[in-house]
């Protein structure tokens, strides 16, 4: 079952659900995680006292009962809203539960094949898996190639392959093997594999606060400190502009009034709907199939302007394959497929096994049995940029042939005496510039050819680079390829910048400069050596398919191993910052105009007349009907509009790439000024049904 999935906002089950976690949600210890609301929760707790206070004495206030409710509906408001985005957490999470089942896993005990529950594995165990098995937790293959079915992750129905070496060696507990035979060692220990982790995140178990949150909570929790000193010191006030209109003490501020204006008048619409945007910025992530370790990657998308791109298997599909032997003065093309062939035996990547191929179809060159061989392969690695083989003629004469940028071949035949010709320069130039990978072959001092590797760039990957720069985003592409060719994928996939030849380290170096001028830098990668610049990136989004180093390194995982994924992700945290100012806006807003409401109708009694009319009547702007049922509307009002934003919060405010200025106008018209307008519409709705 896949993780991708739209929950309606109204989903009667979950609603149902909401309800009930709402009054779970009134414990203190829960409540005072969010202040502005656990202060609601004291007003509402001392108001509710002074109902039953007056009910003993005799003295019963239905004003002051309605007061008491209604800011015990805003409480519980404010725990539905939370409850609600968790639920819908949850609903994801549960589909993913369905998919962890207890299997059996054939653990590797040395020679030896031993039956134990998956529960028991720890890391670094090896366990084998064929056709027809679940892959019992998180791992890496490192023995052998197989079809696996990600469905249950993914929700795509269509096998990946998963091989030994290279930077698809990653598989995931819960998957199915539906071809072949591998061996798998164990990454992860019991209950911290990759579902459990995906569990834990999307019901919000584990999701801690962003500092832009924690920022906004600081704030909001000093306004409502100001206004709480302000509201304490109110009857005094009131105590001496009374005693100057020779009104009694008795019409002084009753607490209930004092609670209702604070309520009113503290950011508890923000307050009440902040958690429910954090979690839903989550969920909507899952929706896309992206997983994020924290709501802190989700902010710091919105944010990201720069974007480096690893090449292969991000930009283009990724499996090169040989589809030309193109020799070199005085060497015949049959010699140059033979070593070519030869030092690609143990190459378990799809560039070393295409090699291998072309060689047996264009001239029947078959494989040879390496164990059979006096020769000693050579790996790939990120610093020599080549591979090869080395092995004795019966003569006793060791030989070596290298494969490998031409850069690192020049290099090594040079340092063997040898001369690296311009027709060898020539041929990889031309190849480059078609944006082909020249893969130049030598032998000892002596450079045999050059073979053709064609890499292909994915399909609508330049109109997605396009929307990228209108939001702002520059994008870098990295590849270990040389300059020329690096230039003609980058110019084919429309990236603003390149860096060729890069090592890990390069890339580690390019992030840290970027960070260093002020940029929040993005990620995306696949392979081992991608994970130091995933780890220091802002964000860093690795591909589902890549390598188990690289997961781990990243704090986003997308599912579908899409690196066109990176727009939604912007998006999505975009949104999350938009939705949280946007409300914050409206919150501040609403609190602003609630001041018209409620400061004159308490004072409109001071300085009046006969006729009850007096110089502070004319602040009465709304021309509320009583003092009573203006605090009351009020109250009702600052509740509702909690639950009538709930949906709001939850899908998020509509996102398009425009500029920053743009977009703050627009918030400004739309929720500072409708802030402004809905309470005086709301409230003076409220009091005309009030007083009817």
């Amino acid at each position: 079952m896949s993780t991708k999935q739209n929950i309606s906002l109204f989903n009667r089950k979950l609603a149902l659900q909401a309800v009930k976690d709402s009054f779970i949600k009134l414990n203190p210890a829960l409540l005072i995680k969010n202040p502005v609301i656990f202060i609601v929760a004291i007003g509402s707790l001392l108001t509710t006292i002074v109902v039953f206070a007056g009910i003993f004495q005799g003295n019963f206030s239905l004003f002051n009962l309605n007061i008491a409710i209604w800011l015990w509906f805003t409480v519980l408001f404010a725990n539905f809203s939370e409850a609600i985005a968790e639920g819908r957490g949850k609903a994801q999470a549960e589909s993913l539960r369905k998919n962890r089942t207890q299997t059996i896993a054939r653990k590797i005990e040395g020679k030896q094949e031993v039956a134990i529950n998956a529960t028991e594995l720890k890391k670094g165990d090896v366990v084998v898996c064929e056709a027809g098995d679940v892959i019992p937790s998180d791992g890496e293959v490192i023995e052998g190639i197989a079809s696996v079915d990600e469905s249950a992750i993914t929700g795509e129905s269509a096998p990946v392959i998963r091989e030994s070496g290279g930077d698809r060696s990653a598989v995931t507990g819960g998957t199915k093997v539906i071809s072949d035979r591998v061996l798998i060692r164990i990454t992860s220990e019991s209950g911290n594999t990759f579902i459990d982790r995906m569990i834990a995140l999307v019901e919000g178990a584990k999701r801690q606060k962003t500092p832009n949150e924690i920022a906004l909570s600081i704030l909001i929790s000093g306004l409502t400190i100001v206004f709480l000193l302000a509201v304490a010191t109110l009857p005094a006030f009131f105590s001496y502009s009374l005693s100057a209109s020779g009104l009694p003490q008795s019409q002084n501020l009753t607490i209930p009034v004092l609670i209702a204006l604070l309520v009113c008048l503290i950011p508890t619409t923000i307050g009440g709907l902040l958690s429910a945007i954090g979690i839903s910025g989550m969920d909507r992530l899952l929706q896309r199939n992206v997983i994020a370790t924290s709501g802190r990657a989700i902010e710091a998308a919105g944010d990201v302007d720069v974007l480096l791109l690893d090449k292969t298997g991000t930009i283009t599909l990724g499996n090169r394959m040989a589809t030309n032997f193109i020799p070199a003065e005085g060497v015949t093309v049959e010699e140059l497929a033979d070593a070519a062939q030869f030092s690609s035996l143990s190459d378990e990547t799809p560039e070393g096994r295409s090699i291998v191929v072309l060689a047996k179809e264009q001239f029947n060159i078959r494989g040879r049995e390496v164990h059979q061989l006096n020769a000693t392969f050579i790996p790939f690695t990120a610093q020599s940029r080549m591979s090869g083989v080395d092995f004795k003629t019966d003569d006793g004469t060791i030989h070596m042939i290298r494969k490998g940028s031409s850069e690192a071949i020049r290099s090594f035949v040079q340092s063997n005496n040898g001369f690296y010709t311009q027709k060898i320069q020539d041929i990889v130039s031309e190849l480059a510039r078609q944006g082909a990978t020249p893969l130049v072959v030598a032998e000892d001092k002596r450079v045999l050819g050059v073979i053709h590797l064609k890499d292909i760039v994915k399909g609508g990957i330049k109109q997605r680079f396009a929307e990228l720069r209108k939001m702002g985003i520059r994008t870098v592409m990295i590849t270990g390829d040389n300059s020329l060719t690096a230039a003609a994928i980058a110019a084919e996939a429309g990236v603003d910048d390149f860096m060729a030849e890069a090592t890990p380290e390069d890339k580690l170096r390019r992030i840290r400069e970027e960070q260093a001028n002020g940029h929040l830098v993005g990620m995306i990668g696949d392979g081992t050596n991608d994970a130091p610049a995933l780890a220091q990136a802002d964000i860093g989004i690795a591909m589902n398919t890549g390598t188990q180093a690289a997961r781990e390194a990243g704090n986003m995982v997308d599912l579908d191993s899409n690196p066109t994924k990176l727009i939604e992700v912007v998006e999505v945290g975009k949104q999350l910052l938009m939705t949280r100012g946007s409300l914050t806006t409206f919150s501040i807003a609403n609190d602003v105009a609630k001041y018209f409401a409620i400061i004159p109708a308490i004072a409109i009694s001071l300085y009046s007349g006969k006729s009850g009319i007096g110089p502070l009547s004319a602040l009465n702007i709304m021309n509320l009907g009583s003092p009573q049922s203006a605090i009351l509307s009020a109250v009702i009002f600052n509740a509702i509009i909690i639950v009538m934003l709930i949906p709001l919060a939850l899908k998020g405010v509509q996102y398009k790439p425009v500029s920053a200025n743009a977009a703050l106008t627009k918030n400004l018209l739309i929720y500072g000024l409708g802030g402004i307008i809905a309470p005086f519409i709301g409230i003076k709705l409220i009091d005309i049904l009030i007083n009817m």
